[in-house]
């Protein structure tokens, strides 16, 4: 997948105004993944993704043992921070991210990973598009 290829399926997904809102989106949920998985596994993903993109992982990995506790709520609300968006909005747009991350990569690191998050996460990384739109 190309890159604005990537950036038109999140912004058509979330229903985002603008290829803007899509990149700070992306870069949101990409910069607090990265901040919570191991190191090794966000530089794995960073790799499948388009550059530009895989580079929000990167900009704020953790330590190489393991990535920051934080459940979904913590996570939404630094999505939410760093894109400008209000917490459903920011869950409802992290979902759209981690669903076409999936579908660039083919599946075949979100496993990995899943296995790297908590329940809670899990369940929001599992969750893509589907379901309600923030109020």
């Amino acid at each position: 997948m190309q890159h604005h290829e990537f950036v038109g399926q999140v912004q058509a997904r979330a229903r985002l105004a603008d290829i803007g809102e899509a990149t700070s989106a992306i870069r949101g949920t990409l910069q607090t993944l990265g901040e919570r998985v191991p190191e090794g596994l966000a530089d794995n993903l960073a790799a499948e993704l388009p550059r530009e993109i895989g580079e929000y992982l990167r900009q704020t990995a953790p330590a190489p043992s393991s990535g920051v506790r934080f459940d979904r709520d913590a996570f939404v609300a630094r999505v939410a921070d760093r894109a400008g968006m209000d917490p459903p909005q920011a869950a409802y747009a992290a979902r759209v991210v981690l669903e076409v991350v999936d579908e660039a990569t083919q599946g075949r690191i979100m496993d990995r990973l899943q296995s790297a998050l908590p329940a809670d996460l899990r369940q929001m990384v599992r969750s893509g598009s589907r379901g309600q739109l923030p109020g």
